[in-house]
This record gives structure tokens, sequence and C-alpha cells, in this order.
């Protein structure tokens, strides 16, 4: 059921995450297990999902910093980090114990070490032959550095005085990314280019390290500073919410294209920054109210934008466990309805997951911030 909600902007991101988290588990459905052989059209550019969350984590944590500042203060960095704890920690937590403690889970190879996954340090050096399992931990270890990074960089941009000069800071990290990102190839692929094994060299160096998938938080951080810090722009931008939506979709074919064969050259250099840009102007049209997104709110986006975290966490080993078991009921694991099986038990286990888990914790966390403020 949909109707127009003319007053808040954050619809416009529920529809993003969803389709964000789709993308992502229709990707790893078709990469990692049987799978109807239709998936394979979404699934061939779904790994892009987890940059879409890139962007949309960009843009609404440095938005909430950049609106404190603005309001005449610096921002509380005990406040910041408690909310991100009681956000971020509890349902990973869980999820890395049920990981560790039964091996059954695994969807594939091993684990990385647990003092990996403990310090938000498993996406560096990830070796994917070997430690396979909640490989897709990686890009919480991205969030995670950028969520202790950010508002320490901001803090020191203030107390410097030269905040309003940051936009250098934020050209100056686009282009290490593509720097790193050449010299990373050049190094470490380009050598490997006729092992079996070039693609777990690929995702060792390029796809999986902070310092080369930094282009969708950057993107987003962006987003939010030209809103916060440009009225006038913003005003400007204001009426053109569809057109962005429809640049970010020409935007997001070429990056298709450009990414047919994930692990060449041009991908790997000038693909990820692409898709970056596309989907920050894809969060642009939906935070502009004029657009379509804007306007219309969907119970189902809004209640599958509320899972995302808890299904991203816990939708391999679901998956797993359902094929494994429901195919002794002689249901194909390649077929429609052992897709469908899929689905609706990691819907219901994210549903757990986010009444047991996630609820308490946040309501854990208001506690906390409000002794923090009396």
């Amino acid at each position: 059921m949909t109707s127009p909600v003319p007053n808040t902007k954050f619809f416009g991101l529920d529809h993003l995450r969803t389709l964000a988290i789709t993308f992502v588990f229709v990707y790893h459905f078709g990469r990692l297990f049987p799978h109807p052989e239709w998936t394979n059209t979404i699934s061939k550019f779904g790994w892009t999902g987890v940059d879409l969350f890139f962007v949309l984590s960009g843009y609404l944590i440095s938005s909430q910093l950049f609106s404190k500042m603005a309001q005449g203060g610096n921002f509380s960095l005990k406040e910041f980090f408690l909310k991100r704890f009681f956000r971020i920690i509890p349902p990973y937590i869980i999820v890395v114990t049920i990981y560790f403690l039964f091996p059954y889970v695994h969807e594939r190879e091993g684990l990385a070490p647990l003092w990996k996954y403990l310090s938000f340090t498993q996406n560096l050096g990830l070796k994917l032959p070997s430690q396979g399992t909640f490989s897709h931990a990686w890009s919480l270890c991205v969030e995670e550095q950028f969520y202790l990074l950010l508002p320490l960089i901001l803090s020191g941009l203030v107390y410097l005085n030269i905040l309003k000069k940051g936009y250098w800071l934020l050209i100056m990290l686009f282009l290490i990314g593509f720097m790193i990102r050449l010299y990373s190839y050049q190094t470490f692929i380009i050598p490997n280019i006729e092992s079996e094994q070039v693609w777990a060299f690929w995702y060792q160096w390029i796809y999986y390290p902070t310092y080369c998938r930094l282009d969708g938080l950057l993107v987003g951080i962006s987003i939010a500073a030209l809103l916060q810090y440009k009225p006038k722009v913003k005003q400007k931008l204001s009426a053109y919410g569809n057109l962005f939506l429809l640049m970010s979709v020409l935007i997001l074919v070429g990056a298709y294209y450009l990414c047919l064969d994930e692990q060449s050259f041009a991908a790997s250099v000038f693909g990820f920054p692409l898709v970056s840009v596309g989907y920050g102007v894809m969060v642009l049209g939906a935070i502009t109210q004029s657009s379509f997104l804007y306007k219309i709110k969907s119970r189902i986006t809004i209640y599958i934008a509320t899972l995302s975290y808890s299904i991203y966490l816990i939708h391999k080993f679901i998956i797993h466990i359902v094929q494994d078991q429901f195919s002794k009921f002689n249901i194909a694991k390649d077929s429609n309805l052992m897709f469908l099986l899929c689905i609706l038990t990691t819907i219901t286990g994210a549903i757990i997951m986010n009444q047991l888990i996630e609820k308490p914790f946040l309501k854990l966390k208001d506690k906390f911030i409000k002794q923090i403020k009396d």
C-alpha cells in the first residue's frame, strides 16, 4: 500500500535501503548458492547494493554531524559513539557468536580469526579461499572504521578552523582512492593474471580493503555537506528530483557495462567511483521533495528497510541451512520454491533478531543518551 507523504525525506531513503538489501541478497544467492537461472540478471550487478549502503551511510551519518555543528556548536563524541555502539554491535556480536559456536551454519570455507571480527579489521588481508564464511562482514568493517574516523576528522577541522576547506580533503581522498587501486592492480593483480586464483587476489587487494572502497562514503558526505552548507544550491536543486533519479539510472547503466568484467582494470580503477556517483545522484533524488520517491510511503519498503541490517547479517547462513534442510524434501536447491523459502525464512530470522536484539538495545541506547544529557 502506498500513499503520498509530502513532509518527510526519509521514505525515499527507505526505498533505497530496500533496493540495496534486495541487491545484496540476490547477488549472494546467485554467486554462492544453487539458484534459479533468472536471478543471474539481477545478481550480475547486485554487488553494488553494498555501494548504495555506503552512500546512504555516508550521507546519513555526516548530515547528522553537520546539522549539530550548524546549530552553533560541536557534537558529542561520546554520544556519537554510544549511538553507533548500540545500533551496530549487539546484533553483530550475536551473529559472530553463532558462526564460531556452530560450524554447521558455515556457508563456505573457514572463518577469519576471531580477533579480526572483534576489531573490525577482517576486511584487511582477507583470504577468500580459506576465509569465505561470513566474508560479507567486510563492509561492516569499512563502515565501523568510517564511524571511528569521520567525527575525529571533523573535530580536527573545527579545532583548526578549516572546516570550510574540508572539500579539499574530500577531493584528495577521492584521488588517493584512484591511485591506490591503480597501484594495487598493477602490483598484485597483473603479476597473477594467469593464476587460477587471480580472483582471490582481486578480492583481497582491490574489493575488500577500506582504502579502496571509500568512494561511496565520500559521495554521501559530499551530498550532506552540499545540502547543509550551500542552501542556495539546495533550493535550486529541489525542483529536479525526478531528473536526478533518471540521471542516476543512466550513470548506473554506464557503470553496469563498464563493470561487466568486475575484475578488469577499468572496473577496478574507475568502476567503484562511477557506481558511487550513480547511487549518490539517486540518493540526491530520493531526498528531493519534487521526486516521486520522496512522496511515496510504502509500508513494505519501510519495514524491509528496518530489517535490512539483520537481513544483511544473517542471510548467508539462513540460505545455507534452508537449502540443506529443505532439499531433503525433494525441493530442488535451484528452484523458485527454494528461493521463496529462503526469502521467507531470512525475513523471519531478521524479524526475530530485530525484536529480541535490535529494539531492546536501541531502547537501552536512549536511556544512556538521556543520562549523558541530564
